[in-house]
């Protein structure tokens, strides 16, 4: 059995997941990993390093990936673009800003844009910037993201899908970890998931040390979304975006007092990446969604990806039994 959506069809999958890229933890080796197993790995773009793209590409090879960027941040280095779609990547991924700017050139380089959503605004730009696939992301996701919640907001845009652009592609992403999660997506009308938090606990994600650890002892109601670790770290966000991580020493000390935060940044920013970097998991940004408490384990990206498709084809197999 397995999972044939338009998806899977339109980027040639054997599964309709797609690897979030996310900021440094979205590495080659796990996208690699990930369009191996049969889904698309993305590479995270972050915020604008070249010199790490190129070692990240290299980590992947020859294998079949994308790369996505922060749109907003992109802006500050639109050459970064040209340097990945000369790479011939399987997509091209812009969330957080408006991606019309983009549009065009990467339509006339012949790659599919993906374009993240977190309103219905936002599916409208996106499709009027050229987007073929859109990712309705809910305020359940680990990383930046809105306010609306996953279940609606991808019912929503699937329903303006099917009346001003039937032909464009719809992903579900927040709160995504598992089959049920991708079960109910393609309920929903999604043609697939967007998953980031899952795939941030496999072997080939680049987190820092104890991240792990601290992301296994967590459940849902331990994560908040916040301005807090942006601050500390000198990312300079959008107002509407928040970051969402688990609620940690750094966070309770400066949730609220932002304002203080931000006139010690220089000293915070120091002390940010003294506990990175001696893994103190408490004074740095564990970056994760609601679904964390169904996250039990670090496996390796492909055996995360065969289980959840997996349980999504049994669940949607036995679907019937509950009809009378």
């Amino acid at each position: 059995m397995a999972l044939k959506t338009r998806l899977t069809e339109k980027l040639g999958l054997k599964h309709p997941v797609i690897s979030a890229p996310m900021a440094f933890a979205g590495g080659g080796k796990l996208a690699a990993a990930v369009s191996n197993a049969g889904g698309l790995g993305l590479i995270g773009g972050g915020y604008g390093d070249a010199d790490w793209l190129e070692a990240q590409f290299g980590a992947a090879g020859n294998t079949p990936v994308g790369c996505g960027f922060i749109t907003w941040s992109l802006a500050n280095a639109p050459h970064l673009l040209e340097d990945v779609l000369a790479r011939k990547p399987v997509a091209v991924f812009l969330s957080f800003g408006d991606p019309a700017p983009f549009g065009g050139m990467i339509a006339d380089a012949g790659v599919p844009l993906i374009c993240q959503v977190q309103t219905i605004a936002d599916a409208r730009a996106a499709l009027d910037a050229g987007a073929g696939i859109i990712v309705a992301q809910g305020v359940e996701a680990g990383g930046h993201a809105g306010s609306r919640a996953t279940f609606p907001l991808v019912a929503e845009v699937a329903d303006l899908l099917a009346k001003a652009a039937p032909d464009t592609l719809l992903c579900a992403a927040g709160g995504i970890a598992d089959g049920r999660g991708l079960a109910a997506a393609l309920m929903l009308g999604a043609d697939g998931v967007l998953v980031g938090s899952r795939f941030s606990a496999s072997e080939e994600a680049l987190v820092f040390p104890g991240w792990h650890d601290a992301l296994i002892a967590a459940d849902g109601d331990t994560t908040v979304q916040t301005s807090v670790v942006d601050i500390a770290r000198k990312r300079d966000w959008p107002e509407r975006f928040k970051i969402r991580a688990v609620e940690n020493a750094l966070i309770q000390r400066w949730q609220g007092r932002e304002a203080e935060l931000q006139a010690a940044q220089g000293e915070a920013a120091q002390a940010y990446e003294a506990a990175a970097a001696s893994g103190d998991s408490n004074n740095f940004g564990v970056i994760v969604g609601e679904a964390v408490g169904l996250i039990h384990d670090i496996k390796p990206a492909g055996t995360i990806v065969e289980k959840m498709v997996a349980e999504a084809e049994k669940l949607l197999a036995d679907a019937p039994t509950h009809i009378a």
